[in-house]
Formats: C-alpha cells, sequence, structure tokens
C-alpha cells in the first residue's frame, strides 16, 4: 500500500512516499511561514521524481500536531482534501512521536520538545521499545520550568530531541544532566511519518477524511489575543 505522508506542524515542510519496502521519496523545504505555497508543489516534485501518481496512493498520513497553528492547518486541510477527492483512507500521527521515532535505538528516555512559542512548550516523554518508540506521559504544553520539574522526577538518562530542545538547551542541561539531539532531528520528519504509519496502515487502523482531528494543547494564538485584549478591556 502506498502511503503519502505530508509534515507541516513546524517551520519546516515535508512530504513523503512510503510503503512495505520503505521510503521511496521525501522532500523536505525549510522555508518558514510559506506552508501554503510550498506544500503542493512539493507533493507535485515529489510524485514526479518518484515516478508516482496521485491516483497510486492508498492512504494518506498527515501530522496532526502539536505544532504552528497556521503550519498545521494548511497540512491537515490539504491532506483531508486530497484523501476525500481519492476517496481513501487517512492516518494521523503526532509530531512529537515523529521526533522521537528516529532516536529509537538510543539507551535511556527521549524527551521530544516542540517550541510552542509564547514562552512555552509541548512536550512528551518515551521509551526506545523493539521496532520503535512508547510514549510513556501524555502531550502536554508547558513552560520550560514545567519541563524541567518533569525531568528532575525522571531516574533514567534522558535525550532531548526538537527544536523547543534546541532553542531552551541551556536551561534544561543547567538544570539537569541530559542530552540533545543532533540538530538534524530538530524538526518532525515526513520519511517518520510514513514509517509509523506503514505500521497502522497494515493494522487497518486508519479513519475517514472528517474523522481525523488535530491535537491542539492551547487555544490558537489570535483567540488567546481576543482573550487578552477582552480581559483588559
Amino acid at each position: 500500500m502506498l502511503i503519502l505522508g505530508i509534515e507541516t506542524a513546524t517551520d519546516h515542510v515535508g512530504v513523503a512516499l512510503g510503503n512495505h519496502e520503505g521510503v521511496l521519496g521525501c522532500v523536505e523545504i525549510a522555508r518558514p511561514r510559506r506552508h501554503a505555497e510550498l506544500l503542493v508543489p512539493a507533493i507535485e516534485s515529489l510524485c514526479r521524481h518518484s515516478d508516482v501518481h496521485l491516483d497510486d496512493v492508498g492512504v494518506i498520513a498527515v501530522d496532526v500536531g502539536p505544532g504552528l497553528f497556521t503550519g498545521m492547518r494548511v497540512g491537515i486541510s490539504a491532506a483531508k482534501a486530497m484523501a476525500q477527492a481519492l476517496k481513501i483512507p487517512m492516518i494521523g500521527i503526532s509530531s512529537l512521536d515523529l521526533l522521537a521515532f528516529p532516536l529509537r535505538h538510543v539507551h535511556g528516555e527521549i524527551v521530544s520538545v516542540i517550541d510552542a512559542r509564547r514562552g512555552e512548550l509541548y512536550y512528551a516523554f518515551y521509551r526506545p521499545v523493539p521496532g520503535g518508540v512508547q510514549r510513556v506521559s501524555e502531550p502536554v504544553a508547558g513552560t520550560p520550568d514545567d519541563l524541567v520539574a518533569e525531568m528532575l522526577a525522571a531516574h533514567e538518562h534522558l535525550l532531548l530531541v526538537g527544536d523547543g530542545a534546541r532553542r531552551h538547551g541551556e536551561l534544561l542541561r543547567d538544570a539537569r544532566r541530559c542530552e540533545l539531539a543532533d540538530p538534524a532531528h530538530q524538526h518532525p520528519s515526513a520519511a517518520s511519518l510514513v514509517q509509523l504509519a506503514h505500521a497502522h496502515a497494515v493494522r487497518e487502523e486508519w479513519v475517514n477524511p472528517w474523522e481525523l482531528k488535530p491535537l491542539y494543547l492551547r487555544a490558537p494564538d489570535a483567540q488567546i489575543n481576543w482573550t487578552t485584549r477582552s480581559a483588559e478591556r
């Protein structure tokens, strides 16, 4: 089964194609705030260079967040529209899962950390298991100090990954001995998305486009601004 993966939850735009043989092709573009104009050309380029037509796709996988609201909306809306047009199911994968997956061979615990802006982070803890990673805490939104408190309660060696970990690396490492993953892993990968989605597809763990829900851990920034202004009146 051919899977198209769409990843737009952070500053990067990523698309990939994969099946039981692995990742067939991947396009990653680092151009912040240009998700809407870059996504469709990236998909077209990927299909052209992989010699694949969209009609060949059997499942569309998408990063459901948490992440940047605009990027998430662009990716999820496009993925839903394509799935409905092609009459195929969807698989949603968390951006935090995507960050942890490439580090599945390390020892200790993995902490996926995404910069949520406004002085907050999205994060979750993972443990490597045979064939992948297992989430051992629920995804949450909190401050760097909140994350430090949870890190101090952990008993295993910690490896932090994600743009949030890079941004607050000095604070996090000063609070507790830990490692930061290579900068190459600081954004969720579309290649990891199709790999994880394939395991779900084999078990037929998919949903219809109208059933797929984004993972919002806080209100959109526009709503936060409106609430703040209303409270000041």
